[in-house]
């Protein structure tokens, strides 16, 4: 299972604290700087996605990794874009918003459509049927309270590679790739590798209905 509301909690939060971080962050240039302050782009993301597609028991490279990839980008962006709406009611909309706001209102109603993407007909996938109900009231969302209020936020999400932060996440995966390999070698500092399995192995392989002793074999 995946949790909907826990992702949708941590997306609403880091969205409000990435808000508050445009009028105290610092620049490079002063182009730079006035843009941020007159569109808002934020840049809420995610790591380990592959992990997650492994630990359902799905290859990377498969229809329902597809899915499960795209409804879950779907809902963290659709819900992003619920609470810039929300933080522009209580505030004010992006400088820019007002004579971009029918090209984005747009921008959003195509987003939703999107949802009608044949690359979500899985039919009997449970995983998939309740990201796609939560998405589509996710974007349902987004169209009802932009068209009132507006948002805050010119941009909201962005896919940015992950490796040296997902390293000290411990993500066995970055970004939105696969797994490199299911065995890395680790450098000792005395001299020497060590190999180590691919964390989420073991668990996949019980998903998949492998035996312990199998699991075992496979993993040594």
């Amino acid at each position: 299972t995946i949790n909907t509301e826990l992702l949708k909690k941590a997306s609403r939060i880091l969205i409000v604290a990435q808000d508050i971080l445009v009028d105290f962050a610092s620049y490079p240039t002063k182009k730079i700087a006035q843009n941020s302050h007159e569109f808002r782009p934020l840049g809420l993301g995610y790591a380990n996605l592959g992990t997650l597609i492994m630990m359902n028991g799905h290859p990377y490279d498969s229809d329902e990794g597809r899915a499960i990839a795209g409804l879950i980008s779907a809902i963290m962006t659709g819900h992003a874009y619920e609470v810039s709406s929300e933080i522009a009611k209580s505030l004010e909309t992006f400088k820019g918003y007002e004579k971009n706001e029918n090209t984005m209102m747009g921008v959003m109603q195509k987003h939703a459509e999107s949802l009608n993407n044949d690359t979500y007909q899985l039919k009997g996938n449970q995983i998939v049927k309740k990201l796609m109900n939560e998405a589509k009231d996710c974007w349902n969302g987004v169209l009802e309270k932009g068209e009132k209020n507006g948002f805050r936020n010119s941009q909201v999400t962005v896919l940015a590679p992950t490796g040296t932060i997902g390293l000290l996440m411990d993500c066995a995966t970055t970004g939105v790739e696969p797994a490199y390999s299911l065995v890395m070698w680790k450098k000792l500092a005395g001299g020497g590798v060590i190999p180590i399995v691919n964390q989420s192995v073991p668990h996949v392989l019980r998903q998949l209905n492998y035996t312990e002793s199998q699991i075992e074999s496979i993993t040594e």
